[in-house]
């Protein structure tokens, strides 16, 4: 029994060595961001780490210090993602990571991101620390939408509605400006990143 573990496990990994071989990946130099430049190793200038999965920076930093997000700069951002949210190589040849390889969308797919913001806010004259945390998943392709909160085909509610195809399973919030202290939400089906996702 061991040397058949043994034996699949080596088939798996030569067949995940050889599709890795027909992506472009991070270190060849020729990836794009959505916003035009060359994907680059480690943290970019925005703050963003596409090898690792991850962004930690400003929160305006994470849409390019666009106009919109001015009234939020003061705002720290630490984001972390899986390889179906965005995948650190290219294999449909687009020149950009993949998303959602694999599936025409992102529903059934898996994906998963969280947020962590945090910055100052006045409280009785002294500025305190608040923080805000939250994890979406990407739903599945049987969950359906009704009144902005997507459920399972059993009734069961999987969370808000975001971005059309995601859904909030959990927030956490500690602000003493607004008195929030622990979860604001929690998914009935649970908080785990693999909520989006049944098999």
């Amino acid at each position: 029994m061991k040397h058949i573990f043994l034996a699949s496990s080596a088939i798996l990994a030569l067949l995940s060595s050889q599709l890795q071989a027909e992506c472009t990946t991070i270190q060849d130099g020729s990836l794009l961001t959505s916003a035009g430049d060359i994907v680059t190793s480690g943290y970019d200038d925005w703050g963003y780490n596409y090898q690792g999965h991850m962004f930690n920076g400003g929160y305006c930093d994470a849409y390019r210090d666009a106009a919109w997000c001015q009234p939020y700069a003061d705002t720290d951002l630490m984001m972390k993602w899986n390889e179906a949210w965005l995948s650190n190589v290219d294999c449909d040849n687009d020149s950009q990571l993949d998303r959602h390889r694999g599936y025409s969308s992102y529903k059934d797919s898996g994906a998963w991101l969280t947020n962590h913001m945090s910055g100052k806010v006045e409280v009785n004259g002294k500025m305190r620390k608040w923080t805000y945390f939250t994890k979406i998943v990407a739903v599945n392709s049987d969950d359906t939408l009704d009144s902005g909160v997507w459920y399972r085909p059993d009734g069961s509610e999987v969370g808000p509605v975001i971005w059309g195809e995601f859904a909030v399973i959990q927030e956490v919030s500690n602000d003493p400006s607004a008195g929030e202290h622990g979860v604001l939400y929690q998914s009935p089906v649970g908080p785990g990143l693999g909520a989006g996702h049944i098999q």
